[in-house]
């Protein structure tokens, strides 16, 4: 199974994109992993373009289980996250996609689309900060599948 993140916009801050590639590093021993980037939706704008863009780049097939990053979502442990990945593996998933968006959120297309919602937190991140956040519990789920002592 592959993991694909479909991120909203470039990683503006230097210590969140040196930590994404720290991670993304170390999965690279446990499953192959791509990053997307849809178009900034432009800091000054309030409008959702960031989110319409992403639209387009959420190509579910029948063997792929796309995951939304959403406040609303619902919320997991680090061991119900593994959990979580470990059975979408063994289910026979060829892609597993996480999409974070960006400031403004999806478009409801994009949740109609969804197969699962789930929130890192009660607390609010930046949309960039959660993107570092979900590489590390990615990492931390593939140790934990897998027995090792990173968990802890």
């Amino acid at each position: 199974m592959r993991i694909t993140l479909l991120f909203t916009g470039k990683t503006d801050e230097p210590f969140i994109r040196d930590g994404i590639e720290v991670y993304a590093g170390r999965l690279s021993h446990y499953v192959p992993l791509e990053i997307k980037v849809a178009g900034n939706e432009g800091k000054k704008s309030k409008s959702r373009k960031g989110a319409a863009r992403g639209t387009r780049l959420v190509h579910k097939s029948g063997s792929s289980l796309l995951v939304l990053l959403d406040e609303k979502g619902e919320k997991l442990s680090s061991a119900g996250f593994s959990r979580f990945i470990e059975t979408t593996m063994i289910g026979g998933y060829k892609e597993l996609i996480f999409y974070t968006g960006g400031a403004y959120g999806f478009t409801k297309e994009v949740y109609n689309k969804a197969d699962r919602i789930i929130s890192l937190s009660d607390m609010t991140f930046t949309h960039q900060m959660v993107r570092l956040i979900l590489v590390e519990q990615i990492y931390r789920a593939m140790t934990i599948i897998r027995g090792e002592p990173y968990h802890h």
